[in-house]
């Protein structure tokens, strides 16, 4: 016999209850998890972030964020000053490089060199080392006043870049112990709250703990660009020095080979 149309659909019933027994179920699953998902949202709201814990601080507190404002703030800026120096001297170092050597003296040399540059100023000490000297300088060798005056300007040179970085190695080492110290003020916080309230609960304990939690955040978010940026520039310094040692002493060998014309 031939099924007809109503009766498949009588013959479907059954399987439309249990979809929509099944609809029904995942239905209330999934209001049980907007309900137990309404406290992480209450959690997202809570009163104990950043804002708070500015507006809630002591004199302690206070003071400890703003010193670690004032050093992660000194440290971006020295980097930027870094960045933007090493970026001229990589300049300065292929003007040096290229057109220096080219011209048939070193006064004109160093006229096309930039004014800023530390190779300029190297070359004009060597220069100005080269000429006779009077006095008690005149006691002294040529070639080893030369060589002195070179040095020092080398030395200068190297200073320059080097201003700054104990700034960088300073905050990377004392910013996490600063950190830890507001740790620890909050910490004592938690303590003294759980001492006046008689009893360790929820709402006592989580301001003072989380401000601790905080510090030990921001002390170390302050401690880890400085010191990568310290380890950066340092690197860098180096390289940049090898570039003005080698034309120091490829400057004095010129000058010690031949005489130099007085300036005038």
């Amino acid at each position: 016999m031939k099924t007809t149309w109503p009766t498949r659909r009588t013959a479907f019933k059954p399987l439309l209850g249990v979809c929509l027994a099944q609809g029904a179920a995942w239905a209330q699953t999934a209001t049980d998890s907007a309900v137990v998902s309404t406290p992480v949202l209450a959690v997202a709201d809570s009163p104990y972030g950043l804002a708070a814990l500015w507006a809630a601080s002591d004199a302690v507190t206070t003071s400890v964020l703003l010193l670690l404002l004032l050093m992660s703030v000194g440290s971006w800026y020295i980097l930027l000053l870094k960045w933007l120096g090493l970026r001229s001297m990589q300049a300065y170092s292929l003007a040096a490089r290229g057109g220096f050597w080219r011209a048939d003296t070193v006064q004109n040399a160093m006229a096309g060199l930039d004014t800023r540059s530390p190779f300029r100023f190297i070359a004009a000490a060597a220069l100005e080392a080269a000429q006779p000297q009077g006095g008690l300088l005149a006691r002294i060798p040529q070639q080893d006043w030369l060589a002195m005056r070179m040095q020092r300007a080398v030395e200068s040179v190297q200073q320059e870049l080097h201003s700054g970085l104990a700034f960088l190695a300073t905050v990377g080492s004392v910013a996490p112990f600063v950190g830890l110290f507001g740790t620890v003020w909050g910490i004592y916080h938690a303590l003294a709250a759980i001492g006046a309230s008689g009893q360790a609960s929820i709402d006592k304990v989580a301001g003072p703990v989380g401000e601790a939690l905080i510090m030990t955040a921001l002390g170390l978010a302050v401690a880890v660009p400085a010191v990568l940026a310290y380890n950066w520039a340092l690197n860098r310094n180096k390289l940049a020095m090898a570039e003005v040692r080698a034309f120091a002493n490829d400057l004095h060998a010129v000058l010690a080979s031949a005489p130099i014309p007085p300036q005038t």
